[in-house]
């Protein structure tokens, strides 16, 4: 089955109406559990440039589950037409990313994406806005924190705490492996907090960061 948005929108947007967007359709995240009843490939999706940031290189890895396996990719090139701007990271790299997925012979049903959901400014990071226009299930997994506060964590894997913003909830700190820094995991689309970081933790195995994300930052930055 091919790429069928949900929602669509242009793309040549200023910063200001890029912003106002992402108010707008952040409504439209549902951060409940709505998976499908069997997971059986999940993918994680990542961006590198080419050209001084002049071509967007777009990657999608997918993977077997449980056996973490590569099963299928995708990578496009395109130039880049949005400039780099802390919040609106989804305008400079989901065009391509759309374009990657409309490649694969079949969708994944699970996205891992190395960037933010709920854990925003404005509570629609990339991967909540990716979650919106495909109707994919979709986690935020963050190298680094964007916004809010947490406590101490402890050093266990699976250990995790709230991210907090303001009086809110929006992701958690999670410690994917023992002596490392943690990740900054947040709702994308269509599952709960505490489900979002069970699947992370199924996704990383062995590293810091889930296979998903290994495999796609290969792709995006070879």
């Amino acid at each position: 089955m091919g790429l069928a948005l949900q929602h669509s929108h242009r793309w040549d947007l200023s910063p200001r109406e890029a912003a106002n967007l992402q108010t707008r359709l952040r409504p439209l995240v549902l951060a409940e559990d709505a998976l499908p009843d069997e997971i059986r490939t999940v993918a994680g999706v990542d961006v590198g440039f080419e050209d001084h940031g002049r071509i967007t290189r777009a990657a999608v890895a997918v993977l077997d589950f449980p056996s973490l396996r590569p099963s299928d990719q995708a990578i496009v090139r395109r130039p880049t037409r949005f400039p780099y701007i802390p919040g609106l990271l989804s305008f400079r790299e989901l065009p391509a990313l759309l374009e990657a997925l409309e490649r694969l012979n079949l969708l994944p049903e699970l996205i891992l994406v190395d960037g933010h959901g709920y854990a925003h400014p404005r509570r629609f990071g990339i991967a909540c806005h990716l979650g919106v226009l495909t109707g994919i299930p979709t986690i935020g997994v963050g190298k680094t924190r964007l916004v809010g506060t947490h406590g101490e964590l402890a050093e266990d894997r699976g250990s995790w705490i709230p991210l907090v913003d303001g009086d809110e909830t929006v992701g958690a700190v999670v410690r994917t492996r023992r002596g490392v820094q943690p990740v900054y995991v947040s709702v994308g689309h269509r599952l709960s907090l505490p489900t979002a970081v069970d699947w992370v933790l199924r996704c990383t195995p062995r590293y810091r960061l889930p296979e998903t994300t290994r495999q796609a930052h290969r792709l995006a930055s070879a």
